[in-house]
Order: C-alpha cells, then structure tokens, then sequence
C-alpha cells in the first residue's frame, strides 16, 4: 500500500495520533514516508496543526497542510465564512501522487468523517479514495456510541467500493468501561476481522522515543506494529 487514507468516526477520535504512529513506524523501517492533510480547519495562522503534532510525535518531516481555516468546522462551511475558495480534492490527489511517486508511503489524513464536505458539490474523502484507488484506515472510539457511527462509516464503504485497512481505536482508556470492554467484539464482529490496533489514552503527550515505542505496540503488524488483537481481546473483552 503506497497511499493509506486515515478517516474517524467523527471529530476528536484520535485520526491525528494514529497518523502519527503509522509515520513513525514507517520510518523506523527505513520507508520514506510523507503525511498529507488535504484541509486544516480550528486553527489559525500562525497556531500548530495537525501535521504539526504528527512531526513532533513522529519525527517525519515530509509533513503537507494543503489549505488552512480559522473555524471549526466543516472544510466547505470553513472556507465560506472565511470567504476563501473551498479545497479542491482533484489537485490533492494530483499532489499526492506526486508526492506517491519517490515515496514508500503517503498517509492522508482526513478532517473529521468520511463524508464531510469539503467543497460546494459535496466532494468527500470517500470521494478522494476512491480517486486514488486507496484503502482506507478507520479511527474510532471506544465507548458508549462507537458501534453505530463505525457501523455506518463501514456501510458507506462498502457501498462505494472502498477497501478497509483496518478499525484501530484512537484512544483507549487506562480504565476501560463496561461499554469499551464490549465494544471490540463488537467492533471485529463489525469489520468481520480482528482490531488493527488501540492507541492508549494520553500517547500524543509523548516525546518521540517513548511514541514509537508505544506506536510499536498500539498496531498491528500489517501496519507496521507488534498489536495482537487476540491477545488484547483475551485482556479485555466481556
């Protein structure tokens, strides 16, 4: 896979850290690796971004931001209250596989869901997968909710050709609930394949060495880590 696409079941799941993780242990392995945020929104010029987080966590520096909006929203409802054009995914995707053509991996990182809009004729990241022919990484959460936003990310996939690299879940608690302990049968059942990984609560406060290690241990070994599925399941499944 030289192209991964990282997408969430919504907003604050984790997309970030584990793009991060997945650049880490591509450089680790010698694989020179670039990460492409096709549209910044919530943050200001001038303020760190996403793929600022994914250089500090990971120590890659081939880090892209196509376009910036100051509001927390939508990329098509952020350019519009900016009053700047909205993000045009045809030339992301001829940026990417510009990027894809000296490089062993380019990771995608989406904003927010699979479905957000980022321009007025409703174009998605779907839509950009699709365009790059490129399997996609889904990023959820752990509890109470996360059965049914995975549920309909998976149903959109499925219906629009897309391949899953997997469901990693973006933070897992230190002290699980019932519902989080529940949820990655569910989870697997849903996928109908075991977790590609779980990346404890707090790893994005992490310095570089202590990242990987946990970058390492939080995958599975398809995306470069050492996760066992079986063997978190055995520890924390009801």
């Amino acid at each position: 896979m030289s192209v991964l696409i990282v997408t969430g079941t919504g907003t604050e799941v984790g997309k970030t850290v584990v793009t991060a993780a997945l650049a880490a242990l591509a450089a680790d392995r010698g694989t020179a690796v670039a990460v492409v945020k096709p549209a910044q929104t919530g943050v200001r010029a001038g303020e760190l971004g996403d793929v600022d987080l994914v250089r500090d966590l990971s120590g890659v520096d081939d880090v892209h931001e196509l376009s910036r909006y100051a509001d927390p929203l939508a990329p098509v409802s952020a350019a519009r209250r900016a009053g700047l054009p909205t993000p045009d995914l045809g030339t992301v995707a001829v940026a990417v596989r510009r990027l894809q053509a000296d490089r062993g991996l380019v990771l995608v990182e989406g904003a927010g869901g699979l479905l957000v809009r980022y321009d007025h004729d409703g174009s998605t990241l779907a839509d950009l997968a699709r365009t790059l022919a490129a399997p996609v990484l889904v990023v959820t959460t752990a509890g109470l909710g996360t059965l049914n936003a995975t549920a309909l990310t998976l149903e959109v996939m499925a219906n629009r050709g897309l391949d899953l690299a997997g469901i990693v879940v973006g933070s897992w608690p230190a002290e699980p609930d019932l519902a989080a302990r529940s949820n990655i049968v569910d989870l697997e059942l849903l996928a109908a394949r075991p977790l590609a990984g779980a990346v404890p609560a707090g790893a994005g406060l992490l310095g570089t060495g202590q990242f990987l290690q946990i970058a390492r241990s939080s995958l599975e070994p398809a995306l470069g880590g050492a996760f066992n599925a079986a063997e978190f399941r055995r520890r924390y499944a009801v």
